[in-house]
């Protein structure tokens, strides 16, 4: 294990850590040296951290993330997760200080930065998350800068490892361009071991010479070893969606054909639908795009989400829901035709009673034919409407349509912004930008039950996501979550921003950027669409 430096409150930090974690205290911190420690090689570790979810808001918004060589990104740009840990275990301290691979880029070629992390290191006995940064201002303006072991927050240790606290360095704020970040609570950090555990038949719980609370039977990767329950193999977090489900853990995953013990049906099968033929009902699930979600109720646009027409939207800011499809289907073929009730509203940048946004999305429809489609809306934007607009192409992982029970279901369906979706949304992103993923689902037969429960409808309640700092559950018919936005506090899909103010960072915008914020990006956007109204959609 290479020696790395350390700051000056790891010592301090190592001690609490082994207070909180059981291991008796250090007894010769201002004396005598202690004796040398023992370690435990460590391997198939992994690392899950989104370092601050309006980070990855802001970069979502003028730019993207690439994950790669070891690293990955949760969906719906989601924390991310460093793989291969290896390093060390302190057998006295009962510490862990582990290395993992991996490389993240968040970059944006229109405000001209880009900032790498790679050799990202979790040391429980310093308390603090590292890694290697360069950041590269791409428009010319300031020199590459590189910085090695950076710290990039400090970690609230537990001996699981799972979902403990982090708080952002000033380091962090200077790598990631906005001082704001310095003290800013940043996301949860879980480290796990991913190996597979031993499967000896020699093995016997029985045996009295095993003996789980003895910490030289316990498995050295886990910090608190000496207590009497074990630890470290905490599950990873998400950054905003939901963790997985073990198969065959849920109740609710059987069989509803199949009763328990007897392998006999409890009552006849729904007759097969046809190949071909109407749809009966459906749901359609599109977040649009979670930082133009983000955006809107955020401390610039300071706006708010409403849904109406049998529409609903997630609660925390999150996906709509459109239901009471109509339309054809032809399974054979691969075919499917839907267009679904519902609206959603987005309005923001508000001005003596005006506003700049103010873009309403409705009549929504999809198409599939052996895997690929189209999605196209009535879009209403300041006013205007333009029907059947086709904003994004889609791409299914596969062509065909299967029906299982008389329901066809296709999820994570890849979305894609056209051009005249980039003219409907004020040339905010630019054609080919990834949206978010399209789920569909649709009952062939009238006592098809669509996932979810019921037969898909799902009332026709309605709700708003609005600007503030806090977002409740999902409202009723036209129901307001949150309210006014403000420019200190606030939320940025559901994580708050610094006490200081926006936490965007500011140096990265550039100056065009900047002047545009400062002038009212409102303005921009309803000058865009002035200039777009008259165009027809493609």
């Amino acid at each position: 294990m290479p020696v790395r430096g350390r700051r000056s409150t790891a010592l301090a930090a190592a001690v609490a850590t082994a207070a909180a974690l059981g291991a008796t205290a250090l007894a010769t911190l201002g004396g005598a040296a202690p004796a040398a420690a023992a370690e435990t090689p460590l391997q198939d570790y992994e690392l899950t951290w989104g370092i601050k979810q309006s980070y990855r808001t802001y970069v979502g918004m003028f730019g993207s993330f690439t994950a790669s060589e070891g690293a990955a990104q949760a969906a719906g740009n989601g924390a991310f997760t460093f793989t291969d840990g290896t390093g060390t275990y302190d057998d006295t301290a009962h510490t862990v200080d582990l290395g993992f691979q991996g490389k993240v880029v968040a970059a944006s070629a229109a405000h001209g930065f880009e900032v790498t992390l790679t050799d990202v290191r979790f040391d429980s006995g310093a308390g603090e998350i590292t890694a290697d940064v360069t950041t590269v201002d791409t428009l010319g303006g300031t020199p590459t800068k590189k910085g090695d072991d950076v710290p990039l927050a400090t970690v609230e240790v537990t001996r699981e490892m799972t979902d403990m606290a982090t708080t952002l360095t000033e380091e962090a704020g200077e790598y990631l361009g906005s001082a704001g970040y310095a003290g800013a609570a940043g996301d949860p950090l879980t480290v796990v071991d991913t190996a597979p555990p031993a499967t000896d038949p020699s093995d016997d719980p029985t045996d009295p010479s095993t003996d789980p609370n003895d910490p030289d039977d316990q498995e050295p990767a886990d910090p608190g070893g000496d207590e009497e329950t074990g630890g470290g193999t905490g599950g990873g977090t998400g950054g905003g969606d939901g963790g997985g489900t073990t198969p065959g853990t849920d109740p609710g995953a059987a069989n509803p054909n199949t009763s328990a013990g007897t392998g006999t049906s409890p009552s006849a099968p729904a007759e097969a639908a046809p190949a071909q033929g109407e749809i009966a009902d459906g749901t359609l699930g599109w977040g649009v795009k979670e930082s133009f979600r983000s955006y809107v109720v955020g401390p610039i646009a300071k706006g708010a989400i409403t849904v109406s027409g049998g529409a609903t939207q997630a609660a925390g800011n999150g996906a709509f829901t459109f239901k009471d499809a109509t339309g054809t289907y032809d399974t054979d073929a691969g075919k499917l035709t839907a267009a679904f009730q519902g609206a959603v509203n987005f309005k923001g940048h508000e001005s003596g009673g005006t506003y700049g946004l103010d873009l309403t999305l409705t009549n929504l429809k999809a198409t599939l034919d052996g895997g690929t489609g189209k999605l196209s809306a009535d879009v209403t934007s300041l006013g205007t409407q333009t029907k059947g607009v086709v904003l994004a192409d889609l791409k299914a992982a596969s062509g065909e349509l299967e029906a299982v029970e008389n329901v066809v279901t296709v999820d994570d369906i890849a979305a894609t912004l056209t051009e005249a979706g980039a003219k409907a949304f004020g040339d905010f992103y630019t054609a080919g930008t990834a949206l978010d993923p399209v789920d569909l689902s649709v009952a062939l037969s009238d006592d098809a039950q669509l996932p979810g429960g019921g037969n898909g409808t799902g009332g026709s309640s309605g709700g708003s996501a609005g600007g503030t700092g806090t977002t409740g559950g999902t409202g009723g018919t036209d129901s307001t979550i949150g309210g006014t936005g403000s420019t200190t506090g606030g939320s940025i899909g559901g994580g708050s921003l610094a006490s200081t103010g926006t936490d965007l960072p500011a140096p990265a915008l550039g100056a065009a950027a900047g002047v545009a914020v400062a002038a009212g990006a409102g303005a921009v956007w309803a000058a865009r669409k002035r200039r777009t109204q008259a165009q027809p959609a493609e």
